[in-house]
């Protein structure tokens, strides 16, 4: 009989999860053992960055082409969970005043966002390709569209996208916070647009904005 460590993995790497101790069976690292820090240096996603994720999709093709790059949108837009991307109904969308209703996981809070115009005629375009469905992301068998289906997306999309490090579907939100708080978006609003309820949730991305160190040093 071959020696366990002789047998190749079979599941993707769970990248940043560490697992309890275990007996050890052989010298070799599990994948699930590595931190984030190991695979990338940071946790969130830059816009040049979204938008190459978007421009890569659409250009390799394909028949939910549409469909994964505005995933990739909405998810950045909103700082949405991907349950909560595939939770989202038609019914939430109100094309007349250009909002969407957001319904948090989590014991998140509710909120209404502003659409703006590349999302609506986004969405426009997905209610055409996808007719007479509740969901607004469906797969081919005419379903909403799984979770896991939509992180398969996001990874994909990274490395259609060339990025330099494995990305998963969170970071679209973390980007979502990072970027508000780039903008100076006030500290009182942030949480409310991303549901927090606990301010520490939002701090994590006041934190990562360098607008507080501008001009500590004098231009040359």
């Amino acid at each position: 009989m071959p020696a366990l460590d002789t047998f190749p993995d079979t599941q993707s790497p769970k990248v940043g999860k560490t697992e309890k101790t275990q007996p050890a069976v052989s010298k070799r690292k599990s994948p699930n053992q590595r931190k984030y820090t190991e695979v990338r240096s940071r946790e969130y996603l830059l816009p040049e960055e979204v938008d190459a994720m978007m421009k890569a999709i659409k250009k390799h093709g394909g028949r939910h082409a549409h469909r994964d790059a505005t995933v990739v949108l909405l998810l950045y837009r909103h700082g949405l969970r991907v349950s909560e991307a595939a939770g989202l109904r038609w019914e939430q969308v109100d094309f007349a005043a250009a909002t969407l209703h957001v319904n948090r996981l989590k014991n998140g809070t509710k909120a209404v966002h502003p659409l703006y115009g590349d999302e609506l005629r986004a969405l426009r375009k997905l209610q055409k390709d996808y007719p007479n469905t509740p969901f607004i992301f469906m797969s081919s068998r005419k379903s909403p569209l799984a979770p896991d289906s939509i992180r398969g997306i996001i990874e994909q999309a990274g490395k259609l996208a060339l990025l330099p490090f494995p990305i998963h579907a969170h970071m679209l939100r973390h980007a979502c916070g990072y970027y508000l708080a780039r903008e100076k978006t006030d500290t009182r609003t942030i949480p409310g647009y991303l549901g927090h309820k606990n301010i520490q949730h939002t701090v994590r991305y006041t934190q990562l904005s360098p607008s507080p160190y501008k001009g500590l040093w004098k231009k040359a």
